[in-house]
């Protein structure tokens, strides 16, 4: 009988009290072409119904619209390239599984790593939760999060990739 009824209120406790959404922390560094620096924050994730929620809290960005991204390696360091050193080349490109080689945005049918701008506030602090409708947590799992100087105009041209510029910050998502 007393077995009974602990089972029936471990059964209860999980109805009563339903598990909290998976989410999860990625710190975020400035990166420059000397390699990972400084924390400047985190970046906090869940799935929503709307889709990924990334909520920021982060200090110390040049105030203004930056391109927010998800890059495909979980690697922040600086990497040369055709005898360029660039800052967070070891992040790779944008998170594109269906190879769709193009930059439309969080809403569009180009990378899924195409995130929505990133604002910064007059203080150099970014809080304003932002949501990508295509991405669920798992997509980030052993990747990293990029922020770029400039903004995003979610289009390759003028410029490629949004004409977001230069890595300023970035942060390594943990794997499984």
């Amino acid at each position: 009988m007393e077995s009974n009824r602990t089972t029936i209120a471990m059964f209860l406790s999980f109805v009563a009290f339903p598990v909290a959404a998976a989410s999860l922390s990625v710190p975020m560094h400035a990166v420059s072409t000397s390699g990972v620096g400084d924390g400047i924050g985190t970046i906090t994730a869940e799935d929503s119904v709307q889709g990924l929620k990334l909520v920021p809290s982060l200090a110390g960005l040049t105030p203004g619209r930056h391109g927010f991204h998800v890059h495909v390696n979980p690697n922040c360091e600086a990497a040369t390239k055709d005898g360029t050193v660039t800052a967070g080349l070891g992040a790779g490109g944008h998170f594109d599984p269906d190879h769709s080689a193009s930059h439309q945005g969080p809403t569009g049918n180009g990378h899924r790593g195409d995130l929505p701008v990133l604002v910064v506030n007059s203080d150099g602090e970014a809080v304003q939760a932002v949501i990508a409708p295509r991405l669920k947590l798992a997509d980030l799992r052993g990747r990293s999060l990029m922020i770029h100087a400039g903004g995003d105009n979610y289009a390759d041209q003028p410029q490629a990739l949004g004409g977001g510029g230069a890595r300023v910050a970035c942060g390594v998502v943990p794997g499984d």
